[in-house]
C-alpha cells in the first residue's frame, strides 16, 4: 500500500512539474526579475537582524560569524582538543568495530555520517572556495582551514546533544536535532520557555535554510557549471530546473532510510572521482604547491588593504568554512540523531571527520587547484564569472584548463554534489517542519521543497547566493546558545565514555578484548 502511494505521490509531482513547464518557460523573464526582488528584500531584512558588524575599526565582522569562531574556540578548549586526540577512534567507530546488532536508531554510525557529509560535501566545498577565494584571496583559504579545524569539536559537541535528547517515536522514526536539545536540554536547566521559543526559531530558520542553501543554492551553482557543457540549460535553464526536481523528489519521499542508502552509494564515489581529478593536479604542479601554500599564509595576514582587507579575507574564509562544514549551524545533528550507537558521544566523535573532510581536506585541494590555475584573478579573463559568484563555473575553468576533458566530469560530479546535498537538507527541512506541525503535514513542506527547485534555476546567482548565507548562519543563533549552555553536559559524558575506553571495556562490550 505505501509503495502505491509513493508512486501515486510521484506521478502526481511528475504532473504538477510537466503542467508548470509552459508558464515557466513563457514568463521566465518576469518570474526571474519577481524572485530576484523578492530574496532583495529578504536578505535585507536578516542582514540588519543578526549581521550587524562588531569589529570596531575598519572591515566588516559580522556578529554571526564572531558568534560562530568564539563558539569553536571555547568548545575546542574545553573539550581538551578533541578534534586532534580522537582522529582515530573516530576511523575505528566508522569501520564497524564497536557495532552491536542490538543498537538503537534508524540508520548506522557510516550512513548517518555519509548522510550528513551529503549535505556537506557539496556545492560549498567546489563553488564556495571558489568564491571565498575570488572575493578574498589566496589568505582565504587559510582561515577556512582554520575554521574547519575548530569546526570539528563544535560539530563533536552538537551532534553528541542530537543523540543525548533524541526521541525515538512509536513508529520507530528518530526525532532529533537542535530543536530538541533546545527544547528538553533547557527545560531540564529550568529555561523551559527560552529553549521553546529558540527551538521554533531554530525550526523556521532550518526550513528556509533548506529551500535556499540547501535547495535553491545548489540548483543555481550546479546550473552555472553544467550550461557551460549543455548549452539548451544556458537558454532554458528552467528545464534543468525540472529534471532536478523530478530526481530528488523520487527520493525524498521515500525518507530517511532511503536518503542514507542513495548518500552511502553516491558519497563516496563523487568524493573519489573528484579528489583524484584535483591530485592529479596537485601532482602534475608539484613543484608549485610550497609556493602556493606560503601565498596562502602570507596572504592570509596581509595588510596591503589595511586592517579592513585582512578582516575581509578572514571572514570570507569564516564564512565559507561555516557554509561548507555547517559546523555550529545545528543542521548535521539531525541526520546524526538518528544514528545507531548505545553511547552518545560516540557519534559525535563520529561526526567530527565531517569538517575534516569536507573542509580540511576538500576546500584546500580545491583551494590550491584554483590558485595554481590562476583563474582566481578578478582582473582576469573570467572576471565576470567571479563578479557573478559563479563559483562552481570558476572550478570548472581551472580544472578545464589542467585537464581539457575534466569539465564534463566535473559538470557530472557537481550535478550529483548538489543531488546529494539536496536530498540530506531536505531530509533537514522536514524533520523542523514535522517539529512545527506535525508528521501528517511532511508531505506539504516535501512537495515546497521540490517546486522551489524549479524557483532556484531561474533566479540570480548572487541573490541565491546572499540568501543563502544568511539564512544557513543565522541558524548558528539559536543552535550556538545551547552548545555553550549544554556543553558541560557533554564534557561529563565524554569522560565517561574516554574512561571505559582506556580501561578496554568498550572492547569488552563488543568481546574484543
Amino acid at each position: 500500500m505505501k509503495g502505491k502511494v509513493s508512486s501515486g505521490l510521484c506521478a502526481g509531482l511528475a504532473g504538477l512539474l510537466l503542467a508548470s513547464s509552459p508558464v515557466l518557460a513563457g514568463q521566465e523573464e518576469a518570474a526571474a526579475g519577481v524572485l530576484n526582488e523578492w530574496l532583495g528584500q529578504v536578505n535585507g531584512f536578516l542582514a540588519g537582524f543578526l549581521f550587524f558588524d562588531v569589529w570596531p575599526g575598519e572591515g566588516q565582522f559580522p556578529f554571526i560569524v564572531a558568534w560562530l569562531v568564539t563558539g569553536a574556540v571555547y568548545l575546542t578548549v574545553k573539550m581538551g582538543f578533541i578534534n586532534f586526540r580522537l582522529l582515530g577512534h573516530s576511523i575505528a567507530i566508522l569501520r564497524g568495530r564497536y557495532s552491536r546488532p542490538d543498537d538503537v536508531g534508524e540508520v548506522t554510525p557510516f550512513q548517518a555520517l555519509t548522510t550528513a557529509l551529503s549535505a556537506t560535501v557539496g556545492l560549498g566545498n567546489i563553488a564556495g572556495v571558489a568564491i571565498a577565494v575570488g572575493i578574498g584571496g589566496p589568505g582565504a583559504t587559510f582561515w577556512m582551514i582554520v575554521a574547519g579545524l575548530l569546526g570539528m569539536t563544535t560539530k563533536f559537541t552538537e551532534a553528541s546533544l542530537a543523540q543525548m535528547y533524541r526521541e525515538i517515536r512509536p513508529d520507530g522514526h528518530v526525532m532529533g536535532g537542535a530543536m530538541e536539545y533546545l527544547s528538553r536540554g533547557f527545560s531540564e536547566l529550568g529555561w523551559k520557555g527560552v529553549g521553546k521559543v529558540l527551538a521554533v526559531l531554530f525550526s523556521i530558520l532550518t526550513i528556509g535554510a533548506s529551500l535556499g542553501g540547501g535547495n535553491a543554492f545548489q540548483v543555481s551553482q550546479s546550473l552555472s557549471a553544467v550550461k557551460q557543457e549543455i548549452t539548451l540549460f544556458a537558454q532554458e535553464p528552467w528545464i534543468y530546473g525540472l529534471v532536478m526536481a523530478f530526481l530528488v523528489g523520487v527520493v525524498i519521499i521515500g525518507g530517511i532510510r532511503r536518503i542514507a542508502h542513495v548518500a552511502e552509494a553516491v558519497v563516496p564515489t563523487m568524493v573519489a572521482i573528484y579528489l583524484l581529478a584535483a591530485g592529479w593536479i596537485l601532482l602534475a604542479n608539484a613543484e608549485r604547491v610550497p609556493e602556493v601554500f606560503a601565498l596562502i599564509v602570507s596572504s592570509a595576514f596581509s595588510m596591503e588593504a589595511g586592517i579592513g582587507g585582512f578582516v575581509g579575507i578572514m571572514v570570507q574564509g569564516f564564512k565559507r568554512a561555516a557554509f561548507s562544514s555547517e559546523a555550529g549551524i545545528g543542521s548535521a545533528a539531525i541526520a546524526h540523531s538518528t544514528a545507531r550507537t548505545p553511547y552518545p558521544v560516540r557519534q559525535g566523535i563520529v561526526a567530527l571527520m565531517e569538517p575534516f573532510i569536507d573542509t580540511v581536506v576538500i576546500c584546500t585541494m580545491t583551494a590550491l587547484v584554483i590558485i595554481i590555475t590562476g583563474v582566481y584573478d578578478q582582473n582576469g579573463q573570467y572576471a565576470e564569472l567571479i563578479a557573478a559568484n559563479q563559483g562552481a563555473a570558476l572550478t570548472a575553468k581551472a580544472f578545464g584548463s589542467q585537464i581539457s576533458w575534466f569539465p564534463v566530469v566535473l559538470s557530472i560530479s557537481v550535478v550529483l554534489f548538489a543531488y546529494s546535498t539536496m536530498i540530506s537538507w531536505s531530509y533537514y527541512g522536514e524533520r523542523c517542519w514535522t517539529y512545527l506541525f506535525g508528521e501528517r503535514f511532511s508531505m506539504i513542506y516535501r512537495i515546497l521543497f521540490v517546486l522551489v527547485i524549479v524557483a532556484g534555476s531561474i533566479g540570480s546567482a548572487s541573490a541565491v547566493l546572499d540568501f543563502s548565507d544568511l539564512l544557513l548562519l543565522s541558524m548558528a543563533f539559536p543552535n550556538m546558545f545551547a552548545l555553550y549552555a549544554l556543553s558541560g553536559r557533554v564534557k561529563r559524558k565524554l569522560g565517561s565514555y574516554l574512561e571505559k575506553l582506556r580501561s578496554g571495556e568498550l572492547d569488552r562490550e563488543v568481546g574484543r578484548a
